[in-house]
This record gives C-alpha cells, sequence and structure tokens, in this order.
C-alpha cells in the first residue's frame, strides 16, 4: 500500500500555485518506525517534494540519527563534524548548537533554560536572532512585535565537508506567542506573518525558474568558490536586512587569521544542483559564505543576444559576487513564495538540503522555550552540477 501524502497547510500569504508540487505531509507513519518499503517511497516523495512533515510523533535522537542516515549510508559525521561546532569558538554556529552526547550527529538548538535533557543535567540555549548578526536592527520599540529572517542558507560546512542531502529538524517545546512580523526592510514594503520561533522555507526550483533568460544562462554556466572555514571568516561581518547575504564593509576575517586552512578542501560548487530523481535544477547558493563567481563562457553556437559574461568570467571583487548572488536569489524570497511552518509539538520535518534554502525567524523571549533537535550528515559526494544538456538548454 503507497504512503498516504497530503499537501502542506499553506499560510494565506503565499501564492498556492507557486507549491503544488512543494512540501507534503506524510500521514500516519513514524519516521522512525517504515518498512523498507515506506521508507523508499518516503525518500522519493522528499525528492519529489522538498519538504516533509509528519505530524504529532515521538523520536528518540537514535531514531532521528538513523533515519537521517537512510539517505547517506556512507556518512557517520554531522554536516560541520562532530563536535566541531563546540570547538570553533569564533564560528558564528558556536552559540546556537549543542551536541547531544550520546549521539554526537544530532544537535540540540533552541531558546532558554532547559533541565534533564538528552544527557544535559542544565543547558542554555540561544535562539539565532537577526539582532547579532545584521547591520541593522528592528527598533528596540518593537523588538518582540517584529522580526526578520536570520540567515537563508543551506546546511554545510562548505569547507572539506560535503553539504547533506537531507536534514531533519524536530520540534519538542515549541514556544508560545503571539504571531511576529517578518519584515525585509530593503525599501520593498515587504513583510510576511509569521507564528513565534519558525522556520521558513524557499524552493531552490522556484529560484531558479524565476530567473530572466539572461540571468537562467548565468547560473547554469556558473560556480561559486567558498571561503574557507567561512563560518569563522563571516563572523566578524554584517548581514543584510533580509537575511540574504552579508553587507561588503570589509569586515570578514583576513584568510592570514583563520584557523589553518588548505587548498584542496576549499569548496567549488556549482550555483544549480540537480534533483536526483526529478532531474530539475535548483539554485543552491550559501550566499553568506560565497567569495568568488567562476562563469563559463557560452558555448560555441549558443546565442550571444543579451547574455551576461559570454566569454565567461572569474570575479574576485566580494561586492560584485554578492550583488550577482543578490540580484538572482532575492525574487525567491518574496513573501508569497515563503513556506513558514507554523511549528506544533512533536512535529517532524524532512527537508532536501541540496534543494530548499531555509532560515530560523523569530524575536524570543528569555522565558520563551524552544527545544528542537536537528539532524543532518555531511554527504560522501559533492552535489551535481547542469549537464551538458542543461547547459546547451538554458546558456
Amino acid at each position: 500500500m503507497a504512503i498516504e501524502l497530503a499537501p502542506l497547510p499553506l499560510p494565506t500569504s503565499t501564492d498556492p500555485s507557486k507549491f503544488s508540487n512543494f512540501g507534503r505531509e506524510v500521514k500516519g507513519l513514524h519516521p522512525g518506525k517504515l518498512t523498507p518499503e515506506q521508507l523508499k517511497e518516503v525518500q522519493e516523495a522528499l525528492y519529489k517534494h522538498d519538504a516533509l512533515l509528519f505530524r504529532n510523533v515521538i523520536v528518540t535522537p537514535e531514531e532521528q540519527y538513523a533515519f537521517t542516515k537512510s539517505f547517506e549510508l556512507q556518512s557517520e559525521s554531522y554536516g560541520h563534524g562532530n563536535n566541531k561546532t563546540e570547538s570553533t569558538k569564533t564560528s558564528i554556529l558556536h552559540p546556537y548548537l549543542k551536541t547531544i552526547p550520546r549521539v554526537p550527529q544530532v544537535q540540540l538548538i533552541g531558546n532558554g533554560t532547559v533541565y534533564n535533557h538528552e544527557g544535559f543535567a542544565e543547558v542554555k540555549l540561544k535562539h539565532a536572532s537577526h539582532t547579532s548578526f545584521h547591520k541593522t536592527h528592528v527598533p528596540i520599540e518593537d523588538e518582540f512585535k517584529a522580526t526578520r529572517f536570520y540567515r537563508w542558507h543551506i546546511d554545510a560546512a562548505l569547507y572539506d565537508l560535503n553539504p547533506p542531502k537531507v536534514t531533519t529538524l524536530y520540534g519538542l517545546k515549541v514556544p508560545m506567542g503571539d504571531p511576529q512580523t517578518c519584515r525585509y526592510d530593503d525599501g520593498t514594503g515587504d513583510e510576511l506573518k509569521v507564528s513565534l520561533g519558525t522556520t521558513a522555507f524557499i524552493s531552490g526550483q522556484t529560484m531558479f525558474e524565476l530567473l530572466p533568460k539572461e540571468y537562467k544562462s548565468l547560473a547554469v554556466r556558473a560556480k561559486v568558490r567558498y571561503a574557507p572555514h567561512p563560518y569563522v571568516w563571516m563572523a566578524p561581518a554584517r548581514a543584510m536586512s533580509t537575511g540574504l547575504g552579508i553587507e561588503s564593509e570589509g569586515l570578514e576575517l583576513p584568510l592570514e587569521e583563520l584557523p589553518p586552512w588548505e587548498e584542496d578542501k576549499v569548496k567549488l560548487y556549482p550555483v544549480l544542483w540537480k534533483n536526483p530523481v526529478t532531474g530539475n535544477l535548483h539554485f543552491q547558493v550559501h550566499p553568506c559564505g560565497a567569495k568568488e563567481l567562476i562563469i563559463d563562457p557560452l558555448p560555441e553556437d549558443a546565442d550571444q543576444e543579451d547574455v551576461l559574461y559570454p566569454d565567461g568570467a572569474h570575479i574576485t571583487d566580494l561586492k560584485e559576487v554578492r550583488d550577482i548572488l543578490y540580484k538572482m536569489q532575492r525574487p525567491a524570497i518574496a513573501p508569497q513564495l515563503v513556506y513558514p511552518h507554523d511549528w506544533q509539538e512533536n512535529d517532524f520535518i524532512l527537508f532536501h538540503n541540496r534543494g530548499v534554502l531555509h532560515t530560523v525567524v523569530g524575536a524570543l523571549r528569555p522565558d520563551q522555550i524552544r527545544v528542537f533537535h536537528q539532524c543532518n550528515l555531511a554527504a560522501s559526494d559533492e552535489p551535481t552540477g547542469p549537464t551538458a544538456e542543461d547547459v546547451k538548454k538554458y546558456a
């Protein structure tokens, strides 16, 4: 019998026509107790729909790890390296991730003080807020009424380790409180009403499909070189108001001041990643960590009219790299294209980390407790980019 899938509960802010294939709720199944046949169907559904929701399930860290590992059988390492986030104190990830001692591939994230939880007698959790990373902030009088996207990203170390294929998020304790208004504050007037402490998702496929012809041609020919130890490199810098990249102020840590790094561990990835089931192309760039753009020239028989960089380019000016990426990525975070999940306790979400971008949202008071488990595993292979046929079609 086929597994039962239902559409996600979309908020009124979304454009339903853009979510016809995005996201499904898996009915009546527990992610840690699937038969081999059910697991195979779930895996295929994930790549078709990019995000799957299991409601009202009790999932142990061991079950979460085993389920996540079913998508990447050859890896034992958390996406940023087991226990690495806590040891790298200068990384922007350090304050937010606490490794569960007996299952180091699963991270404890959230807000507030939590007692007697999975090996922690007492642990203080810190919710990622735009106030700690953005150049500008919501006015203090609106601090708990308004918020911003924290950082649109892919779960990935972006150095040494390959990006996880999937991430699982499990909401054990969801904060209670009034909805907040997520402000873009970029001159457009865009806003989005969100539940407290939501996780927002956007489709990388939609991000690519929205692009005009000249930017599709650019995307299909481009690769991004990321900074070594990017989360340490970006730590002194400040993000844009939309959470979609970093302001270019020259605040990044100089390369010579980073922890020791090796050139062959620096990551170079295509801008577009190919879905292993549908064959669709997803625009998958972590804009905060991007350092250079390398663009291939047009194929010899391609139409050169209205094409950007027909002869190819190697762009090393950081502001220019960021401006190009922002112009391509910003349309996809329009309010009607964002899925902000309204968490209920014991919601378990599996998402295609090589097909979507996501961000945490919200400003939480210290007494608003949020307890989540997150798991992803560094992949054994790199993302697959566009084929020669894709380049011919879009270039």
